[in-house]
């Protein structure tokens, strides 16, 4: 059977933890008369990391507003849920970035309530909306910058604001799509382990798009290759790496046997070595 595509007779699978998942089924986009995505098939697990890899172009972006519902697409996007009286998942969702004007005065707890409530911010804000706000905040270490205004934050702090912001309310799915572009290495790394450390304290499922493949692999259960809008391999961290297309098209040369991995902790469906990506 051709890479990502699966037979639509098959029933889902069980999740590891037999509470919820997010599948995707032959889902397709065409955007401006072209394919953008085609055949693609996966199962998002609680309490997963998912890592997305794959160059610039091949749909990675779009995969994730796909499930946003922001475009138009075939194929079915289905949730197994943990809750009887909700068909549909929470999805938090962290853009690539935030454009800001630095000398807005808006703070991030305007940009909390704002996102909270569609009451207009001139007329203050509603009780209760600060403490939900710091409890998001205090969720990623942010809980000082409360009354910051946003065009003085640095990279990684407008990115763990962003972060708290699609955890309030806590979702069921996260998105990630490129969080953590433009900030250092210690910061990506601390962002890395606090997203592993989330979705293991809250049981999240995470779709964590990133070119950094060293950083992603030391932490994804799972990790997908995305290209040309197919889904040609997906496995554990270790396996995915060392396929000759990932190796050829992202330069990837790192020595496994050096990298930490995060080793496919969760990864008890996929595909073992050598089998294309089913879905």
């Amino acid at each position: 059977m051709p890479a990502g595509t699966a037979n639509m007779n098959d029933p889902l699978p069980q999740t590891h933890c037999g509470a919820c998942c997010t599948s995707l089924r032959n889902v397709g986009v065409r955007r401006g008369g072209r394919t953008v995505l085609a055949g693609i098939n996966l199962h998002l697990h609680c309490g997963e990391l998912t890592a997305l890899i794959g160059p610039n172009g091949a749909g990675k972006t779009t995969l994730l507003r796909t499930m946003l519902g922001d475009l138009p697409r075939t194929g079915e996007i289905l949730f197994i849920p943990f809750r009887a009286d909700r068909r549909q998942p929470r999805i938090g969702y962290v853009p690539q970035r935030l454009d800001t004007d630095l000398i807005s005065p808006v703070t991030v707890l305007d940009l909390f309530c704002g996102a909270m409530s569609r009451w207009p911010l001139w007329l203050g804000h509603r009780r209760g909306w600060r403490a939900e706000a710091a409890r998001g905040l205090a969720r990623v270490n942010a809980a000082p910058l409360l009354e910051r205004r946003i065009g003085e934050l640095s990279g990684g702090q407008l990115q763990r604001v962003l972060l708290a912001l699609a955890l309030t309310p806590l979702p069921d799915v996260l998105l990630l799509d490129e969080p953590a572009a433009g900030v250092d290495r210690s910061g990506l790394e601390r962002f890395f382990e606090t997203i592993s450390e989330l979705r293991r304290k809250h049981d999240l499922s995470v779709l964590l798009v990133s070119h950094d493949l060293p950083g992603v692999a030391a932490v994804a259960d799972r990790m997908l290759f995305l290209q040309n809008g197919a889904l040609l391999r997906e496995g554990a961290p270790r396996e995915v790496l060392a396929d000759p297309r990932v190796k050829t098209t992202l330069g990837f040369d790192r020595d496994l046997r050096e990298l930490p991995v995060g080793g496919g902790r969760h990864y008890a469906h996929g595909p073992d070595d050598g089998e294309e990506a089913r879905g």
